[in-house]
């Protein structure tokens, strides 16, 4: 996608829809919803780490900056898309020592290689910012309260 020329937001779009669309045949008839999200900073776009070195990589580049997290949900029945929603956070890191990151690494453990930012905000990860600006749910990877309202709008849920 990025040798097309796609931006963040249409990598998320696309990997939200990807993974409705793979279970949607496994529950005919009904809405399947798909999540995804990106993380970008300066053009470029990061990946979940692989191993507790390339967390530290990811976080030593994120420091002092600001990244945005890109955050997709796509809702499909039967194969067709039927609703998607694209939200943006900006969460800016702040400038913490090699000894307060090794630490950190320590202790936030194997969990820091399921998110994208090597973080998560509910846990330990909330001090290494100094400022967020965006909707919680969008940074927990669902922009939710968006996806309720097209819930209710169908009569999936009572409005």
């Amino acid at each position: 996608m990025r040798a097309r020329g796609a931006d963040a937001a249409e990598l998320a779009e696309a990997l939200a829809e990807a993974k409705a669309l793979e279970r949607t045949k496994h529950h005919p008839g009904t809405f399947v919803i798909g999540a995804d999200q990106v993380l970008e900073l300066d053009g470029e776009w990061y990946d979940k780490p692989d191993t507790k070195e390339e967390a530290a990589d990811h976080l030593r580049t994120f420091r002092g900056r600001t990244h945005h997290l890109v955050c997709a949900v796509c809702v499909v029945r039967d194969g067709d898309r039927i609703w998607r929603h694209v939200e943006t956070a900006r969460l800016t890191m702040r400038t913490f020592s090699d000894e307060y990151l090794s630490a950190y690494l320590n202790e936030a453990g194997g969990q820091i290689l399921e998110s994208v930012g090597a973080y998560r905000l509910e846990g330990l990860g909330a001090q290494l910012f100094s400022r967020i600006d965006g909707n919680h749910f969008t940074i927990l990877g669902l922009p939710l309260l968006p996806l309720l309202k097209f819930l209710r709008r169908e009569g999936v849920l009572l409005d």
